[in-house]
């Protein structure tokens, strides 16, 4: 949206209305007041007069427009919105299409009334009407930015508005009006507050109304509708316009309205209760975008967040499955956002006191394009800094598993939230497997001395028939992401990275050793129970207990020689370190053949 026209909205109006007598009564609306006075302007016109014949199938000859009336108890909607529609009455958008598509190929410019004319071919209701009108006005009439900054140059006069293609709110409003006053339609033009271009978070409002639209009287109610806003928005200097059609500003339901659209005469908002203009200020701006993508509410409902103890938390709930990103002061760094079923949760640490901008951005679930759009913006105050919340810079938005993973196949994770916390630097995190899925993990920390893939040895993954699980032995103290990569393992391409969790250790001491190091003849489904350390102590004998099937024997390769021997399901034996820096487990595969393949390697201490 945009904001428009700072000029005051206070022109009276006329409907002129015509009996079958031909007797002409005009009716001056004042915007300020709900009752309609009627004027002594009663002029006796000489004969009958008709206006031009527009045929529809209730339209017989002429048109009768009566004077308006007030709006009253059965035009009111309650406040806050009931989640039911975005629309103040049933419309089924695509039983328009063909309307639609017959309005926006319409192309009269010289006359409102042969223009009317024109669009009514096609409509029989007056639904239609309205729906004929407001499409050809948001598609063919632009908003003048170059008039807008130079008022003097600017008429608003329904006729110029038509003939130039451009106007400002004021003409929109206005020519929106008369072309449904010749449609027979009862139409209003309102002004008021507008949070639209150039709107500033929690900012007041004083002086003359910024913005006009329209009330149409359909099936016996009011509905509101701003064809300004339906037609396209500015861009940020506030120098180019562009044509972007905005169905959310058609009939929208009033307790949707009222968030950027305050109107002069309160009457006008439709409501029960209707809002003061101090709940107008507080309220938080949901943008046409959050409605449109099915987002229901926000928390916190003010435009300003505190942070308490350096923490501030918002949340959003959907219809369905929605995607979330967000942006503090630019950047996603200083948060903890995780999807829910219906809607998102997002806890922000700011690292800097002061004011900052958040914005939050949203997509369908189902949108092939990865364009997120711009749903929510709040100032966060932060008095205080929590620095044990510095995340890793390598965390990705979302945190933890979500109903994104379990689709990726990733289904009853052991960890439901996003950060795991370990007192003794040891984790482990299980899932149930979908079919196919082949899975690679990785550790990553700000402060590591440590390769990737050292810091990669540090999880162990184990397979139990459809079960994985993720051992970790984390190299040190501090903050860690844990990210998780997954292909079909009957893809020979690269893995994708589906999610990751953020690991929190406190405990100075900690300092676990790597797994030992596998190889490729090491199966998925094997296991070691003992020992876990890939780092043995020097001149010891070291227990080996291995998970293993399908081999003919399993040999530990020290100074010297170690067979294990087989008892169930797994192979046990002692080895002896003394007098070698590596000690590698091999299997002979078969017992026809003398090869032996490596599967593990273990350092060992030196002395």
């Amino acid at each position: 949206g945009q904001r428009v026209s700072r000029e005051p909205c206070k022109q009276t109006q006329a409907i002129t209305s015509y009996s079958n007598e031909g007797t002409q009564v005009t009716v001056e609306i004042h915007p300020k007041d709900t009752t309609p006075q009627l004027f002594k302007k009663l002029s006796f016109g000489k004969g009958p007069r008709r206006l031009p014949s527009l045929r529809g199938q209730d339209n017989k000859g002429f048109q009768r427009t009566e004077a308006p009336r007030p709006p009253g108890g059965k035009d009111l909607h309650a406040y806050p919105w009931d989640k039911s529609s975005l629309k103040s009455m049933p419309v089924d958008l695509q039983q328009f299409e063909k309307l639609d598509a017959y309005a926006l190929k319409v192309n009269i410019t010289n006359s409102v009334e042969e223009l009317v004319k024109a669009l009514l071919k096609q409509a029989r209701t007056d639904l239609e009407k309205v729906r004929a009108i407001w499409m050809w006005i948001c598609h063919h009439i632009e908003y003048d930015v170059v008039g807008y900054h130079n008022k003097s140059q600017l008429s608003s006069k329904p006729i110029d508005v038509l003939q130039t293609g451009k106007s400002i709110c004021e003409g929109y409003a206005g020519l929106f009006e008369q072309m449904c006053s010749i449609a027979g339609i009862q139409c209003m033009k309102l002004s008021g507050y507008s949070k639209g271009y150039g709107y500033k978070m929690g900012q007041t409002f004083t002086g003359d109304s910024d913005h006009a639209w329209n009330a149409v009287y359909l099936d016996g109610r009011w509905h509101l509708l701003d064809s300004t806003w339906g037609s396209g928005a500015v861009d940020d200097s506030f120098t180019k316009f562009t044509f972007r059609y905005n169905e959310f500003y058609f009939l929208t339901h009033p307790a949707l309205f009222i968030n950027n659209h305050f109107p002069d005469n309160s009457n006008w908002q439709l409501l029960k209760p209707t809002l003061s203009l101090k709940d107008f200020e507080n309220n938080m701006l949901h943008n046409s975008n959050f409605y449109m993508l099915g987002l229901l509410t926000a928390h916190p409902e003010t435009a300003v967040i505190q942070t308490v103890n350096g923490k501030a938390s918002v949340s959003v709930d959907c219809r369905s499955a929605t995607l979330f990103t967000f942006k503090l002061k630019g950047t996603d760094e200083h948060g903890l956002m995780t999807l829910k079923k219906h809607g998102m949760k997002l806890d922000i640490y700011p690292q800097k006191t002061g004011s900052h901008k958040l914005q939050i951005f949203a997509k369908p679930s189902k949108a092939s394009e990865d364009v997120y759009n711009c749903v929510l913006e709040y100032v966060v105050e932060c008095k205080s800094v929590d620095k044990a919340m510095r995340f890793p810079k390598d965390l990705h938005q979302p945190v933890g598993p979500s109903w994104f993973t379990e689709r990726q196949g990733f289904l009853r994770p052991s960890h439901p939230d996003p950060i795991i916390h370990t007192n003794d630097g040891r984790c482990s995190v299980t899932f149930t497997l979908g079919k196919d899925i082949s899975v690679l993990a990785s550790l990553h920390s700000d402060n590591s001395s440590l390769t990737e893939d050292m810091r990669r040895r540090h999880i162990m993954q184990i397979h139990r028939r459809n079960q994985i699980e993720l051992k970790i032995h984390l190299p040190h103290t501090g903050n860690f992401v844990l990210k998780i990569y997954a292909k079909k393992k009957s893809d020979p391409g690269n893995y994708d990275y589906i999610f990751n969790y953020l690991i929190t250790c406190l405990n100075t001491e900690v300092k676990w050793p790597a797994f030992p190091q596998s190889y490729s003849k090491w199966v998925e489904d094997y296991e070691i129970l003992e020992p876990l350390s890939g780092l043995l102590p020097a001149n010891r004998n070291v227990q080996f207990k291995l998970k293993m099937h399908g081999v003919a024997k399993v040999l530990v390769q020290a100074e010297n020689t170690y067979p294990l021997t087989q008892s169930r399901d797994h192979w046990e034996g002692t080895c002896n370190t003394s007098g070698c820096r590596e000690v590698f487990v091999m299997v002979h595969e078969n017992a026809n053949h003398s090869f032996y393949s490596h599967v593990l390697k273990y350092e060992v201490e030196t002395q």
